[in-house]
């Protein structure tokens, strides 16, 4: 099995970005697995082209994307990816979409296609906090995982995709007092334990992984 891993470059102002850096800290296998690492740059359009590329060359069994989720203080496993793209601030090319289709072709919506559940708990048997996210928002880290399931699903129908998020660094909230951090090692042991998962799990477990709000 292939698996494709990506990770976003810094944004928003911050020096460093704790996704491509947990990314490049995975093995390059998994379980006899082949483990493919990306940076993707984190602008509109260009973050899914450069996907695509990497899809057509490899042709990878999982793509499996990686976002900073500054504020959050767990490991995040997305749901869901809505096809909308409505940018609070401008990427890093100065884009600013606001509630524009990520494709005009495309469902409102897309189910993600990794077995989000096996994943949160394969994580937290490693004694990392997770939990099943119900929006990836609609910034980047959205345009991705969406712009991934449409190639999964007009091109590449036995493809997997899905994407996780992940904390800030502890060196990304020296000057933001009160929020949540969690260091690198973790966080690419969280994407390790995940990647497992995957790769054990050809469809979900059945647990509870819901919210009320």
């Amino acid at each position: 099995m292939k698996i494709l891993v990506s990770g976003f470059d810094p944004f928003g102002g911050e020096k460093i970005n704790p996704a491509i850096e947990s990314v490049k800290l995975l093995p390059d296998s998994i379980k006899g697995n082949e483990i493919i690492k990306i940076e993707i740059p984190t602008v509109i359009g260009k973050s899914v082209d450069k996907l695509k590329e990497k899809i057509a060359e490899v042709k990878p069994d999982v793509v499996i994307s990686v976002g900073q989720a500054g504020g959050r203080e767990d490991i995040t496993v997305e749901r869901v990816a809505i096809n909308v793209d409505d940018c609070r601030i401008k990427d890093n090319e100065g884009n600013q979409p606001i509630d524009e289709k990520i494709a005009e072709d495309g469902p409102d919506a897309y189910l993600l296609t990794l077995p989000i559940k096996a994943i949160v708990e394969n994580i937290k048997s490693a004694n990392i906090p997770a939990s099943v996210s119900n929006t990836a928002g609609t910034f980047i880290c959205n345009h991705v995982a969406y712009g991934m399931a449409h190639v999964r699903a007009t091109e590449y129908p036995n493809m997997r995709t899905g994407f996780i998020h992940i904390p800030f660094l502890p060196e990304q909230v020296l000057d933001k007092p009160h929020t949540a951090s969690m260091n690198l090692d973790t966080i690419a042991k969280a994407l390790e334990k995940a990647i497992e998962a995957v790769i054990d799990n050809d469809e979900d477990i059945k647990v509870t992984g819901g919210k009320t709000h």
